[in-house]
């Protein structure tokens, strides 16, 4: 029992740890979209952007 115990803790912890690294790589695609379109924006502009663009749910 301990056996099946144990190796059910593992295979979750791996899929949580899986999930983790997905959500990591979202952000960073995320982020790579928004630097190329905010383009040649400069100063507060570029500020205003990032923030608004990095904040929206979809």
């Amino acid at each position: 029992m301990n056996i099946r115990t144990t190796a059910l803790i593992a295979v979750l912890s791996l899929t949580l740890d899986a999930n983790a690294c997905f959500a990591a790589n979202s952000q960073q695609s995320k982020m790579t979209d928004c630097n190329k379109q905010a383009g040649d924006k400069k100063g507060d502009d570029r500020k205003t952007f990032m923030k608004s663009y990095l904040s929206n749910k979809g």
